[in-house]
């Protein structure tokens, strides 16, 4: 019951929070209910070189990680086993996948909005061979129920931050102008479904690599006398950037990344139990570390096979609209670390913390 009410309250602060910042900025709500979402009627403030520098200022104190000699040499560890033939098979889904994609073959036309998912399916695919070949165990083969909980998991839960994005519109979808509404779930929920299979995928891969472990097993240790009043706190600043992303969304676009990790993770706190915080109360900053990069690494992959796909997403972020990579602005990217940690968090919320690299 502690944990169904747990979920609940998540839920509903994560759902309706935003939509109280509409009812109190006093914005009509139909034009957050257009499905699929094509017209454009957040206005982005223009790129701002002032905001621009101190946020890359700031990006470049908190990437300043602490260097230990032969932490390094680490990373030269001799495979545990081969590379499984279903690893090869997952390379042949991903190489005709992307071929297809970057393609506008005549005889594939019907088919052709459908590669994003078995592009990701082959990443997904290939990621676990290789934690497999490092270790000679992997989620997909060890942990089958959990891994295959994930998928309808993760459509879920993109589905969410589509509905946050409705508040700000920083990205967009182009070439969806002819879809229905029953076209648009189907077309959409297939590649969500594979978010949290790759991201925790590649988590559990760089988990294997004592060079990006060993450093950050036991660190600093995050001493908190008041806990609980700390998480209330923590609780009303992410409750107050979900409000703000439907009053002001050009201050609070990031809070979209931001905010609901702060609001799962004070409530986790003061409903009790182990979770992320405990980690870094012991000194162990893995399961941080780790998905954060992982959700970078998947952020330019999805960037990547995004730059030439038929339907895709385009970007139209506030202050920061410049110098893009893809059609990702430089800094958007910083969005990734957080959301990597937002795939472990809600992973351990609905699945159970097996998920964390601890226990890659």
């Amino acid at each position: 019951m502690k944990r169904l009410a747990l979920l609940s309250l998540v839920v509903l602060l994560l759902i309706g929070l935003p939509l109280l910042g509409i009812v109190l900025a006093g914005k009509p709500l139909g034009l957050y209910e257009e499905f699929p979402p094509i017209t454009r009627y957040v206005r982005h403030a223009p790129f701002s070189w002032g905001l621009f520098l101190i946020l890359a200022v700031l990006l470049r104190v908190l990437s300043t990680a602490r260097k230990e000699r032969g932490y390094f040499s680490q990373c030269r560890l001799s495979p545990s086993a081969h590379f499984p033939w279903w690893g090869w098979l997952g390379t042949g889904v991903l190489a005709v996948a992307w071929i297809l994609a970057w393609t506008r073959f005549s005889w594939f036309e019907a088919w052709q909005a459908f590669t994003f998912s078995p592009l990701w399916l082959g990443y997904i695919i290939i990621v676990n061979a290789l934690t497999f070949r490092r270790t000679g165990r992997c989620m997909m083969l060890q942990r089958p129920a959990y891994f295959f909980m994930l998928f309808p998991l993760s459509a879920a839960f993109w589905w969410y931050f589509e509905y946050l994005n409705r508040f700000v519109q920083n990205w967009y979808y182009v070439g969806i102008d002819s879809f229905t509404p029953r076209d648009y779930v189907l077309y959409a929920t297939l590649p969500f479904a594979t978010v949290l299979p790759a991201v925790l995928g590649t988590t559990q891969w760089l988990a294997t690599f004592p060079c990006l472990t060993r450093p950050l097993s036991h660190w600093r240790r995050i001493r908190i006398s008041r806990p609980k009043l700390v998480s209330a706190v923590v609780l009303l600043v992410g409750a107050a950037g979900l409000a703000g992303l439907g009053i002001w969304p050009n201050v609070f676009f990031a809070f979209l990344w931001i905010a609901p990790l702060l609001v799962m993770l004070s409530l986790q706190v003061l409903f009790g139990g182990d979770h992320l915080i405990s980690d870094l109360q012991r000194g162990d900053w893995r399961s941080v570390w780790l998905p954060a990069l992982a959700g970078l690494a998947c952020g330019l992959l999805w960037e990547l096979w995004n730059s030439r796909s038929l339907a895709h997403w385009e970007y139209a972020v506030p202050y920061v609209q410049r110098f893009s990579l893809f059609e990702m602005p430089l800094l958007g990217y910083a969005g990734y670390l957080p959301f990597g940690v937002e795939c472990a968090v809600i992973a351990d919320l609905f699945l159970g913390r097996s998920s964390l690299p601890r226990s890659a």
